[in-house]
């Protein structure tokens, strides 16, 4: 396994017209020599991305994909510009090149960026790396820190303020996507009534608004390839916003697969969060939580609501396939992840029922012990 992502051959049905691609950037005072290599990253299941080894240039390519978008998904324009407004506060974004919104190129709109060289971790990590625990350990922290890193991006009187409304974000986004989830609906996947409704009651109040990444996982970094704990780089920018920091970070733990998960979480992990030094979901919470000072009244909503986004998203992706607007084969099964992820929100929202009720009972004994006879 090569340690650094070149990308692989480009699928079927997703080629580009690197012609069309290699004039547009001329035209734009891009002086790229041909010949180019084009290969294809597998990682992401949204947008594709593209490498482009120019004879004196390397770059990648982010376009939508064919077939039915949601309404905010797949904005070029909004990813591209985000990662250009957040050059100056976060140093991990990759250095933009163009974005194109004629659709008389390639048929799409479509930005070009140049290409971090580093080691992106998948759901396994190089073993020409020999990490060891310790070294797991220290990547699992400093991947935690440049998330709240990114919640301490300042962004009031920048073009960042921009991104998003702000206050009410967590009603926002529960309504969000409880509609989008209604829309994608097909008829071999659970309804979510009962999650869907424990959500809408119970919405707090806004911890605080920042700039939040939306869809925060390993795969989504670079690593340096001389010291692969330390992040060079941050990738998809596409779900950015300004919103409450603890939905970012909810989000980002629907993906984070334990050694201790059932089996279809781990046939569908795509992270290397299973390797001995990694910490558990509650660990990174109890991280977080300690190393930003925030303290929710109930965390379980967070982290119920980023169970519900995954399966939106993987359920709005299954919907293209299942209408035949996507021959990926990876996308097949992807109705059995959903109930899977079903049953996962419903246990969580029974665990915190539970240790209510333990609570209570805790607190009713000690009272009786005070009680005077």
């Amino acid at each position: 396994m090569a340690v650094i992502d070149v990308g692989g051959r480009v699928r079927q049905g997703e080629e580009l017209d690197v012609q069309a691609i290699t004039e547009w950037l001329i035209q734009n005072g891009n002086n790229v020599e041909s010949p180019v290599e084009v290969t294809q990253y597998s990682g992401g299941a949204s947008n594709w991305t593209y490498r482009l080894k120019y004879a004196n240039a390397d770059l990648i390519l982010r376009r939508p994909p064919q077939g039915t978008k949601a309404k905010s998904a797949h904005d070029m324009a909004r990813e591209y510009h985000v990662q250009k407004a957040l050059a100056g506060y976060y140093p991990v974004v990759p250095e933009m090149v163009a974005l194109c919104q004629d659709e008389s190129v390639i048929g799409c709109d479509f930005y070009v960026m140049k290409r971090i060289e580093g080691i992106i971790p998948r759901a396994k990590m190089p073993p020409e790396l020999q990490l060891t625990e310790s070294d797991i350990r220290t990547l699992c922290i400093n991947m935690i820190d440049k998330l709240i890193e990114l919640h301490q991006v300042p962004y009031t009187g920048t073009e960042l303020e921009k991104l998003g409304k702000g206050e009410g974000y967590c009603r926002r986004q529960v309504e969000g996507w409880d509609n989008r989830y209604e829309k994608a609906k097909t008829i071999n996947v659970p309804s979510f009534k009962y999650v869907r409704n424990w959500l809408n009651e119970n919405i707090p109040s806004d911890s605080k608004t920042c700039v939040i990444h939306n869809d925060w996982r390993f795969d989504n970094l670079i690593l340096d390839p001389e010291n692969p704990t330390e992040v060079i780089g941050v990738l998809d920018w596409e779900m950015a916003t300004l919103g409450d920091p603890l939905m970012d970070l909810g989000s980002a733990l629907a993906y984070w697969v334990e050694d201790t998960d059932n089996a279809i979480f781990k046939a569908t992990r795509r992270q290397p969060t299973n390797l001995k030094g990694m910490f558990t979901r509650k660990e990174v919470v109890d991280y977080y939580l300690e190393k930003t000072g925030l303290q929710p009244e109930n965390w379980t909503f967070y982290e119920v609501f980023g169970v519900f986004r995954l399966a939106v998203i993987a359920q709005q992706i299954y919907y293209r396939y299942y209408h035949k607007q996507t021959n990926n084969p990876a996308f097949k099964d992807f109705w059995v992840i959903i109930h899977a992820l079903h049953i996962r929100a419903l246990k969580l929202i029974g665990s915190q029922k539970l240790e209510a009720n333990e609570i209570a009972q805790k607190y009713i004994l000690k009272f009786k012990e005070i009680m005077p006879k």
